[in-house]
């Protein structure tokens, strides 16, 4: 007679406890069924996560909620979840594998780093300022924070001019294509409305922008299906994804229709269904450039930086980036995607990749005396062009691009941003801007790279701290100390602000205080008692003497001090009668006191 056993749901962690478990410890004969259900990847990590269940518990305070250490997270992810943390709650961050992490005991300041992407210079660069780590996510005492996956709950926490945070919270409206598109598009209407001289140093849209259209408007798609009836090759990008995710080519009448049906009975599929659904990503249809400027036969393009140094006010830097190249010749009849995306997520995909990994990323010294030697002479350059003429137009577009959007980025003090713009240049030596990404990859897996990224980083930093000391001592920003490889782009000044005043911000004793090394611990998840008592005494307009040896009410000396006195006047109820007239006050007392 097979006999039962009785189980307890503490001898078995919580994420064990599904039906094919049940049945299993329930019944040894059930457990050959059971098995089916269990998939095979987790009957091999089932000790693994067993042994380290209890260790997970005992480090629940250093790391976030729900973070997995063995999941990574890729570059430019924030990008691809910008929309998603509009009114939704907080995503679990994930951290990098690391061993069991300590709370710090130091005074600090502390930073905190979600993700992979960058974590390890941003760490090197804090601990070398003396600064501590922390790694629960809930704490609100932290001096600088780096996060890729935008979260509601950490912009809803921030203390303006008392810390600083990486990513400004909506900077969809530059770095997602439909969102750049849009600016560009207000920008050029508005360009043609006023007709001046002043406005000449603006560049006309299709200058150095390629031809766009958006596919989730209907008079936009039905404007592309018609004009693309030739034999000419379109590029269809997703709105808000990165590292080639999602692209694919156009390029025959024949594909076209191919997408132009999908999304008609992907339309009527939603119509018709009545339960909730995911809506498809936003997409563009840019016309491809099928005629690049060639490296050695290969296609390439140019990264270049822009830093947001600091939201209020504005200020801008510009600083070289790399080249990057594909692993083997260009061909435009070519499907295969390496061909035609240079990013180093999509060339590692190339089976030359890892033989080729150091020749895909050129230094812009490289790629300036290249065209001085193979193209000078036989295009009329000027000499130097990549630091000359190139430059200028990569920083002219990247400011017009800027400007285009600053009125609808969300401005704060301690607010920060660095951007990764993708530039191509055509046989005819014309640049195009191809995107603008959030959280540009800063990964070091060449030499060339190695020793491009740190110093982007670190100088960035560096460049974010003395602009954020000088605003809160109320100091001009110019002449900067640590500018090194950047060069200044934009700096926001009161006649910039249109005759307005200057944006104020909170002074006071508080002001920046997590930059500085703090002499007592407050708790992490909330305030001290003491400053709970601060503030409530700052609401009853007194000091914290006052309230703490607050007189009874007593009406045999007239000149108490009492609760009713410390309210402000508006919230006192015996105002509201004595605007109409003593003889109602004395009536209302009479009564009070019958």
């Amino acid at each position: 007679m097979m006999t039962k056993r009785k189980i307890r749901l503490t001898d078995c962690p919580r994420a064990f406890l599904t039906r094919a478990k049940w049945l299993t410890m329930v019944s040894p004969f059930a457990g050959l069924a059971a098995t089916a259900f269990v998939p095979t990847r987790r009957k091999k990590n089932i000790e693994s996560t067993m042994r380290g269940s209890n260790q997970q518990r005992a480090g629940s305070l250093s790391a976030d909620r729900g973070t997995s250490p063995n999941s990574g997270v890729e570059p430019d992810k924030a990008k691809a979840n910008e929309n998603r943390t509009q009114g939704k709650a907080c995503p679990q961050e994930k951290q990098p594998e690391e061993e069991t992490p300590k709370v710090p005991m130091g005074p600090g300041p502390y930073f905190y780093i979600s993700g992979s992407n960058g974590a390890g210079l941003v760490n090197i660069y804090c601990q070398s300022r003396g600064w501590q780590r922390i790694y629960d996510n809930r704490r609100e005492d932290y001096a600088l924070k780096w996060c890729e996956i935008k979260c509601r709950e950490t912009y809803y926490h921030f203390k303006e001019g008392e810390q600083l945070l990486y990513q400004i919270p909506n900077n969809g409206v530059l770095t997602s294509k439909i969102g750049l598109l849009c600016c560009l598009r207000e920008q050029e209407r508005a360009r043609k409305k006023i007709s001046r001289s002043s406005n000449s140093k603006f560049l006309k849209m299709e200058e150095f922008f390629p031809e766009s259209f958006r596919l989730d408007l209907e008079d936009e798609r039905n404007a592309f299906f018609e004009l693309c009836k030739e034999e000419q090759i379109w590029i269809c990008k997703p709105s808000c994804s990165n590292q080639g995710r999602g692209i694919f080519l156009l390029k025959n009448p024949a594909s076209v229709n191919t997408l132009q049906a999908k999304l008609h009975s992907a339309e009527d599929h939603l119509l018709h269904k009545r339960v909730p659904y995911k809506a498809p990503k936003a997409r563009i249809v840019q016309r491809y450039i099928q005629q690049p400027l060639l490296l050695e036969g290969k296609k390439f393009d140019v990264r270049s930086y822009l830093l947001i140094a600091c939201t209020a006010p504005y200020v801008l830097f510009f600083a070289q980036g790399y080249v990057r190249l594909t692993c083997v010749n260009y061909d435009a009849a070519s499907d295969d995607l390496t061909v035609h995306l240079t990013n180093q997520h999509m060339q590692k995909k190339n089976s030359l990749y890892s033989q080729l990994k150091d020749e895909t990323v050129w230094r812009m010294e490289h790629f300036n005396s290249y065209v001085n030697e193979k193209f000078r002479k036989t295009n009329g350059l000027p000499k130097d062009w990549v630091f000359t003429v190139f430059t200028k137009r990569m920083q002219q577009i990247m400011l017009q691009c800027f400007l285009a959007a600053k009125h609808k980025l969300d401005r704060k003090l301690g607010y920060f941003d660095l951007i990764g713009c993708d530039f191509l240049i055509d046989e005819n030596f014309k640049v195009w801007l191809l995107e603008m990404n959030a959280n540009p990859a800063l990964h070091t897996n060449c030499q060339v790279l190695k020793d491009i990224i740190p110093t982007v980083v670190y100088e960035s930093l560096d460049l974010v701290l003395e602009v954020f000391k000088k605003r809160l001592k109320g100091q001009r920003v110019l002449p900067l100390e640590t500018l090194g490889r950047f060069v200044l782009l934009y700096h926001e000044d009161a006649a910039d602000l249109g005759q307005k005043q200057p944006l104020k911000f909170r002074t006071g004793p508080c002001t920046g205080r997590f930059l500085k090394p703090q002499t007592s611990m407050t708790s992490p998840f909330g305030q001290s008692p003491a400053k709970r008592l601060e503030n409530s005494s700052k609401k009853l307009g007194c000091s914290r003497k006052k309230v703490a040896f607050l007189p009874r009410k007593s009406t045999n000396r007239p000149n108490c001090t009492t609760h009713a006195a410390l309210r402000p006047s508006w919230k006192n109820p015996r105002n509201r009668y004595r605007a109409r007239g003593l003889s109602q006050v004395q009536k209302t007392e009479k009564e009070n006191k019958s």
